[in-house]
């Protein structure tokens, strides 16, 4: 098939990492590990706010969701890393490569605008403590977390759906995997509208929570410095892991999006993505167990009830 003297390419090839067996090696093991700890991580954090009674509050019901969809975005693109890193083919289909952009994609915007909700259920429950359990009932709860599904998938999926691109040989992809950044310099047509669109989304789903968030934490802070120092304490703490779980994704997430296409080689969009897709969904778990005294407790409550039951 030629359209306008060009190519089309029905498949696409992943250039990954390297080619030399033994990098591959370490890049497998050091992959495997974070994969692993990512599902185990992840997988644990569901378990204990689904069993934990005194965890089935909005915070940790956003918590939770947060957790599923880190376990599935990082299970969207490792896998395949995985097995291509011992493949000299590392191929995949038209179909396959764009059901990976659409998959990414709406979690990586779900994401980002879950973390605003986290946000503003911290920010109702330090500045209106009196009025939280009117304002975040569990009805309220379950039609913001619906939105926020509702919302991405028409924010990131259907412009995709409306807008199909005729990809062009050569078909190779810098990259471990499909991205869309990464995708569309294989259009065949002037990408131009491609990427107004990818930074109207980008505004839509990165700056605008951002800036929605440093507001809600504007209002957090100074209705904290007004409390006793023991509240306050206790307030902020409720607060870091969220603080630096935003701080690590959006600035990421911003560097890579945000960025002229040109600033940027596809190696450095490359390792950037390894950043948001592979390290921070295994580092979520890891900062919300370590600062959270309640997940903690919970956890270890329920390791000292089995090995009291054996």
């Amino acid at each position: 098939m030629e359209t306008h003297n060009k190519t089309l390419a029905t498949e696409v090839i992943l250039l990954s990492f390297s080619d030399n067996l033994q990098i591959n090696i370490i890049l497998f093991l050091f992959f495997i590990i974070i994969y692993l700890v990512t599902v185990v991580g992840n997988f644990l954090m569901i378990t204990i706010i689904l069993i934990s009674s005194q965890l089935h509050v909005p915070m940790y019901f956003f918590l939770c969701i947060l957790s599923f969809i880190d376990l599935f975005y990082s299970s969207s693109a490792l896998p395949k890393l995985l097995v291509d890193l011992f493949s000299k083919e590392r191929i995949m289909s038209l179909v396959g490569c764009a059901i990976q952009v659409y998959i990414s994609t709406f979690l990586g915007d779900t994401e980002c605008l879950l973390l605003a909700l986290m946000a503003y259920d911290r920010c109702i429950a330090i500045c209106y403590p009196l009025y939280y359990p009117m304002i975040m009932r569990w009805t309220m709860c379950y039609r913001l977390a619906a939105f926020v599904w509702i919302i991405s998938f028409f924010i990131s999926v259907v412009p995709s759906l409306l807008m199909p691109m005729k990809f062009c040989n050569p078909n190779k992809i810098n990259h471990f995997m499909c991205e869309i950044i990464a995708v569309i310099k294989l259009s065949c047509e002037n990408i131009y509208l491609n990427e107004l669109v990818i930074f109207c989304i980008s505004f839509i789903t990165l700056l605008l929570p951002f800036l929605f968030i440093i507001i809600t934490y504007i209002c957090i802070i100074s209705n904290v410095l007004k409390i006793q120092s023991v509240e306050r304490s206790k307030a902020f703490s409720t607060c870091t892991s969220h603080i630096i779980v935003v701080v690590l994704f959006y600035w990421t997430a911003m560097v890579m999006y945000f960025g002229p296409s040109s600033q940027y080689s596809t190696n450095q969009e490359k390792y950037i993505s390894v950043f948001y897709v592979v390290i921070i969904p295994m580092l979520n778990p890891i900062i919300y167990s370590l600062k959270n005294k309640e997940v903690k407790k919970a956890f270890l409550s329920h390791v000292n009830s089995h090995s009291l039951h054996y």
